[in-house]
């Protein structure tokens, strides 16, 4: 029995002139059971599905991805916000409890995104899909923002799931969205850039744990997440001044509570004068194929 769906020969006028006048639409009179040509899958297609597998990988394990890390951040609000809130009634102007939020938040953010892409560019290197991807359509510009996509979506539901929560456990209030949107933004994209890199280069799960607990953690709990750098006696303030997350950590206290210890166009200018080398390295990976193609 003859199937109902018809396919166009490359012989065929009618698919001819769809191939060549109007790939998008079909022709006048045109079945709809005709085979799509080849010109209509495109690469921005192949990215958005790219896109909704990263968030659909959060999403499905989202008590892995999601619940797991905003618990751990609500313990040092409960911990060292209101317990110690006693005793540490204020740091300038601010209510220790409310201070310390901003620090946690970017900190939770930050160590997700670059654990996602980390995770997900080393899984799909170790199972070897990563071919599937590099052989499809898509540009390498779409490869990168799709798995980026995956880490800063993950970042943004701990970030606002956190945000909620202090906001009814502490009253932090939000004096700046603009400053706090752009921060986010900015720092979500460098570490999910980051860790694509990372997962690219990583030869082991082992290599992607490493960066995320013992350069990544470590920096954040002395970037001025639990106190200001300005009690700190010298050489250690100036120390803290060449820590790149001690200035995520002022641009999101600036966003939040309306004071930082530094600048907010030095905060934001060093977060963005890192996340373009960062994205446009992870760019430069996808589009030379180094250690993807290997």
């Amino acid at each position: 029995m003859q199937s109902d769906r018809v396919r166009c020969s490359p012989e065929s006028p009618r698919c001819g002139a769809r191939q060549n006048d109007v790939p998008a639409a079909l022709l006048p009179g045109e079945r709809p059971g005709c085979a799509p040509p080849q010109s209509q899958i495109t690469g921005t297609q192949g990215m958005k599905w790219l896109a909704r597998r990263e968030t659909l990988r959060v999403s499905k394990l989202w008590t892995q991805t999601v619940l797991a890390p905003v618990v751990s951040a609500l313990l040092f609000i409960l911990v060292f916000g209101l317990s110690l809130g006693d005793r540490v009634r204020n740091v300038g102007t601010v209510e220790y409890d409310q201070f310390i939020v901003p620090g946690l938040i970017a900190m939770a953010m930050v160590q997700a995104a670059f654990a996602n892409n980390a995770s997900t560019i080393f899984q799909a290197r170790h199972e070897r899909y990563i071919n599937d991807i590099l052989s499809s359509p898509m540009h390498p510009w779409q490869m990168t923002l799709g798995f980026v996509v995956g880490g800063v979506f993950r970042g943004l539901l701990i970030g606002g799931a956190l945000l909620a929560a202090a906001i009814v456990l502490t009253g932090v209030p939000v004096e700046n969205p603009a400053a706090l949107a752009l921060t986010i933004v900015l720092c979500l994209v460098l570490f999910a850039a980051f860790g694509t890199v990372v997962g690219i280069f990583a030869e082991s799960w082992d290599n992607t744990t490493f960066i995320a607990n013992i350069v990544i953690l470590p920096l954040a709990f002395v970037g001025g997440t639990f106190y200001s750098i300005a009690l700190l006696p010298s050489p250690w303030e100036e120390l803290s001044h060449f820590n790149p997350i001690f200035y995520m950590v002022q641009a999101m206290r600036f966003g939040m509570l309306g004071e930082s210890d530094v600048s907010i166009w030095l905060s934001l200018g060093v977060t963005a004068a890192l996340t373009l080398p960062a994205y446009l390295w992870a760019q430069w990976l996808f589009t030379s194929g180094r250690k993807l193609k290997d």
